[in-house]
């Protein structure tokens, strides 16, 4: 993938102690602090005041996806605890919007927790004096389970509201409690499906929001259902050889045409948005070399595909859009955002600080290139709070 040389993740690690990690959210989402890192040079501020410092007709696409309650338990008669985490659903539809919707039974790939207590097709059961729910392990290999609910009108998505918690990041050592279910979440989400936060949106406000209008700052709503698989260490000594995870995407016919506006910088509003917008350049690339290409970015494309430019890669996806009478596509994408990567939709990155050796941090250091260590030594040296409850930056890309 992209050049011979080897990306050793031990280069992109970096002590991270454990009472930098933030456990939980600040009383106000933006008066988080706001780290601004441009041409090499920092400007420590706060999340509030982040119109001051983006190009005044720049575009921001937000992800709006909505975490679900994902982390079901369940009690065996033995006593011991059963924890199914929904992955991806796989029956009535593997897309989520629809599986959400599902009423009767449904079908989702899930990681479980105590497995080998768990016997097939043995149903645990949560149940109420009006509402039941029945869990049946039905392929172990693959952990796939059915789900079963009375009464069967309810969705999945209303069935999950009345059992499931919000699953917080692993390393939130803690419960999840009644606050996270509105803190974990940005106050745009709207497309039920994520099972982790898009958590640089966290930090928005509607006052944060107003402001951008007030400097005719245009946003723009996109769809990655956040996976599980954002947490995966990499495991291997050269990062290359890491296995990236694939996550549903749905991009938008509005999304395509204001990005083909010319001489506007794309701010992504974190890693998830910046996926979806490369993502979305690859696929037009794809058309454009096979117009029945499939909405599947798999990690080694960005690295062996020929590439177009911007207006040829959008003004194909359009087409595609007219040609199968849509205005939205829903895809597939594991891209792999590693140094070496060449950006081609994206400008302007604001995203949390993330963990040692991860894809993320991979990720920013393609960005802004070995200025990373410099940005994070400045968050540590200045009390920044780390990862998903933490604080914020903004950082512009170095070319």
């Amino acid at each position: 993938m992209g050049t011979d040389r080897a990306i050793s993740i031990n280069d992109f690690t970096y002590h991270l102690p454990e009472d930098r990690i933030a456990l939980t959210p600040l009383a106000e989402r933006d008066q988080s602090k706001l780290l601004v890192y441009r041409q090499g040079q920092i400007v420590h501020s706060r999340f509030s005041k982040l119109s001051d410092y983006l190009p005044s007709h720049s575009i921001l696409f937000f992800n709006n996806t909505k975490v679900i309650p994902a982390r079901l338990f369940f009690q065996k008669n033995t006593g011991a605890t059963i924890e199914v985490f929904l992955l991806n659903p796989i029956s009535p539809s593997p897309i989520v919007s629809i599986a959400m919707t599902a009423t009767q039974k449904s079908q989702w790939h899930c990681a479980i927790g105590n497995l080998k207590r768990w016997k097939e097709n043995t149903p645990l059961v949560v149940e109420t004096e009006h509402f039941a729910l029945d869990a049946k392990l039905i392929d172990r290999a693959n952990a796939v389970v059915e789900f079963t609910w009375s009464p069967a009108d309810l969705t999945f998505s209303e069935v999950l509201e009345k059992v499931g918690s919000i699953p917080l990041p692993p390393y939130i050592k803690r419960k999840a409690e009644r606050e996270d279910s509105e803190r974990y979440q940005t106050v745009y989400s709207k497309e039920k499906g994520a099972v982790a936060a898009p958590t640089a949106g966290l930090h928005f406000t509607d006052k944060v929001l107003e402001s951008l209008k007030e400097r005719n700052i245009v946003t723009e709503f996109l769809t990655l259902h956040v996976s599980a698989g954002t947490f995966q260490p990499v495991k291997t000594a050269n990062a290359k050889e890491h296995t990236m995870h694939a996550e549903q995407i749905i991009i938008t016919r509005k999304n395509v045409e204001q990005l083909l506006i010319a001489d506007r910088p794309v701010v992504a509003v974190g890693t998830t948005s910046m996926r979806s917008l490369e993502s979305l350049y690859w696929y037009g690339v794809k058309l454009v070399h096979h117009a029945q290409a499939d909405f599947i970015i798999h990690q080694q494309d960005a690295y062996t595909l020929k590439p177009c430019s911007k207006e040829e890669s959008l003004e194909a996806v359009l087409k595609k859009m007219d040609d199968s009478k849509t205005d939205q596509l829903i895809g597939e994408s594991s891209i792999y955002i590693m140094p070496g990567y060449d950006f081609k939709l994206v400008e302007v990155l604001i995203t949390n600080f993330h963990q040692p050796g991860s894809t993320l941090i991979l990720l920013v250091a393609a960005f802004v290139g070995d200025d990373w260590k410099k940005i994070y030594g400045a968050a540590l040296s200045n009390d920044y709070r780390f990862l998903s409850y933490g604080d914020s930056s903004l950082l512009f890309r170095n070319h």
